[in-house]
Order: C-alpha cells, then structure tokens, then sequence
C-alpha cells in the first residue's frame, strides 16, 4: 500500500495524529512497539484518563523556549479537545482544579474512540512492531520493523515520531526518539524525570518515614515556582500532588520550602488564642489542624507540651518557621519508573514550531512527550499531545 505517513508510536499523540490525517483523507500506518495501543493513556489516572484541563495554556508548560507550544495552542485548543470528546460519546466531569475526566466512562473507553475511528478510516494500527531501523533517501523515509520475529519494510514519503518518553519502562518507554534524533544530530535538552516522588535518606529519612501514609495540605515552592495541593508523606520521602509538581522545577542539591499551614498565620491565630485561653497545650492547638500522629512528629521541633501562653519569643519564631517555613531537601527522586513524565528532550529549536517539522529532516515529524514541553500535572500533557498530533496532521 502507499502510505502517505509512517506514524512510529501509538500513544496520545500517535493516535491522534493519524485519526486527525485520515479525516484529511490522508492514508497513515502506525507501528507501536507494545501489545496494546494507548498504554500509557490506559493506566492514566489511575485508568480514569485526565485527558485534558479546562485552564490549560502554555503557561503551565516548561521548556527552554516557553512560546513554542504557543502557535500548537492556538491550531488546537481545550475547547477543540473537549468537542472531539463530546463527538465520539466522551464528556468531561471537572475535578480538582480544572482537571477533566470521562463522565461515567474511563481510559479504555478514551483509547477505544482512536482505535474505531482508525479502523472506520483504514488508518492501520500494528502492533508488537519493534522498529529496528530508519533510513531517509531523497523522497521517502524507509522503516524496517520485526514482528512475531519476521523483519518487514515499510516507505513512505513522511515520518512521524511520536514514541514518548523515558517514563514507566514496563510500559515499553524507550529512548528510541532520542537515539533516532541525535543519530541525525539534533540537539537534546538534558532529560530527567518530571511530575516524581522526590526521596529523602540520611539523618531526617526516620522522621519522614514515621509519618508514612499521612497527607497534608500545603503550599511547596523553590525559588521557580510555587503549588498548593496535597503532600503525602512515604517511607522513603514525599509524593502527593504538591511534591509532584514542583519536581519538575527540583534540581538535585537544592531545598524545597513547606507551608504547613497555608491558608492560616500561626502566629497571630496562637496570639488570638493566648487572649481566649492561654493554658491549653500546643498540641492540642495543632491538632485541630493536624492528624494527632502529624502533631507528635512536629515534636521534634516543638515544645507541644507547653502551654501557648508559656512560649517563649524565641519558641513563637521556631513555631512560624516550622509551620510556614518547613525547609526539605531531598536526596534525589524515584526515577523514570515512578515519574509521570519526562522533563527535557528534542530541542524545540530543531522543529517548526508551526508544524513540527524537523528542519534537518525535511518530512520528519515529532510530537508528544520526546520534545522538550513538559507540562504540570493535570491532564496538560494530554493536551500538549492531543495538540501536537493534530499539527502534525495537517502537514502531512
């Protein structure tokens, strides 16, 4: 068959592309490595599928040139991702903070929607295709493949790289977007992973780990940027939205702050309470706040036993900078096999920002996760893929 695009990698972005190609009319074959398209999509959110967020923008995006993903936005918004949905018997239910799920439907219902409608179309989905080599001749890119151990070739006169990140290996999540890139000699922003648990070992990893299981609400920030969500305390760190968050703008060596109590000033509602009823004991103060287990691991920095009306100026100091000012400083994180995502990858100078093209490799497409646009968590790295599978599309 004569394919106008060879699309490597069935994930969000591979699957929309060539849905979004076959309604321009344009024949596409997708070759994905694993046994199953949409894996990743599958296991998001817990197989509920946050499949976009209703505030997103490229401000919740990082990357070394922040207006890339700009004119991708404006070529395919929310909105354009939500009526695609709505189409195909998919409604969105808000969640926290603008995040969108399935309405009474889940993951497998999301993938289900590219998979009928690339069957409807004849856009071909094959998977267990490992791909073992990638030739360019003048006019077309040449793709040789192994399957249930047979080797196959495949042409075409445009290529699509849409294979994701190095995130959740058992996934079948490879560096083959990176090899491929860097074979051809483009620039790779330095990769790590993003939207991860971040650890904690040496003398404070006994008291983080006491706490296993608790989760408090909080406000994290470094010197980039700051988030309040949920923190969870584990046996080997931190984790919880929050922590999640500002992973991605963690550098190892560096300290994160904690706000306990974000929405409150401890310092003035313990000096309001003083007037009110100065013998009762901090903890019992704190544990209107805290989980009594929270209160006591506050301990170790806190004279809980004394009456508020007995602290000291000194003892008032060490309670705000506890509470408000809690500095961590992690030891490193959990890796690609618990990270959401990937931070870095192909150098967006490499692409059109337009269409995506590679301007080294004339007809060479890439979009999704192995470019360097790492959004926060919350169904904006859907959006960046839905949105980059569309762009592509349209320049096939």
């Amino acid at each position: 068959m004569d394919y106008d695009a060879i699309i490597i990698g069935a994930g969000a972005c591979g699957l929309m592309c060539a849905v979004q190609a076959g309604f321009l009319g344009k024949k596409v074959i997708v070759l994905e490595k694993t046994d199953k398209a949409g894996a990743k999509i599958l296991i998001s959110g817990g197989g509920r599928c946050n499949y976009t967020n209703i505030g997103a923008n490229d401000e919740q995006f990082i990357s070394a040139n922040e207006h890339f993903i700009k004119s991708a936005f404006k070529q395919w918004t929310v909105e354009d991702t939500i009526s695609f949905f709505e189409t195909y018997g998919i409604n969105g239910a808000e969640k926290t903070l603008g995040q969108l799920f399935p309405d009474g439907k889940n993951a497998k219902d999301v993938v289900e929607v590219f998979i009928s409608l690339c069957a409807e179309m004849e856009q071909q989905i094959i998977c267990n295709a490992e791909v073992i080599s990638i030739e360019n001749g003048e006019e077309q890119y040449e793709v040789k493949y192994q399957i249930n151990g047979k080797s196959k070739t495949l042409a075409a006169p445009k290529l699509v790289i849409a294979t994701g990140g190095l995130p959740i290996p058992k996934m079948g999540a490879t560096d083959f977007a990176l090899k491929f890139a860097r074979k051809h000699q483009l620039n790779i922003v330095e990769t790590a992973p993003a939207l991860v648990p971040l650890t904690i070992t040496g003398k404070d990893e006994a008291w983080f780990a006491q706490l296993s299981g608790n989760s408090v609400f909080c406000r994290v920030s470094n010197n980039e940027m700051s988030f309040e969500e949920n923190i969870l305390f584990t046996h080997w760190g931190l984790s919880g939205p929050a922590i999640l968050q500002i992973s991605s703008y963690w550098r190892r060596g560096q300290e994160i702050e904690i706000d306990l109590l974000p929405n409150e000033n401890i310092t003035a509602f313990l000096t309001a309470e003083r007037q009110q009823n100065g013998r009762i004991q901090l903890s019992t103060l704190l544990n209107r706040y805290y989980a009594k287990k929270f209160t006591d691991a506050l301990g170790k920095f806190l004279p809980l036993t004394k009456t508020i009306a007995d602290l000291t100026k000194a003892e008032m100091e060490q309670l705000e900078q506890t509470i408000h000012h809690f500095k961590v400083k992690p030891a490193g994180d959990k890796g690609y096999d618990k990270a959401e995502v990937m931070r870095g990858g192909i150098d967006t100078n490499e692409l059109s920002s337009k269409t995506l093209e590679s301007k080294k490799l004339p007809g060479c497409y890439f979009g999704g996760e192995c470019v360097d646009v790492t959004g926060w968590l919350g169904g904006y790295n859907f959006q960046w893929a839905w949105a980059s599978g569309f762009v592509i599309a349209q320049n096939l």
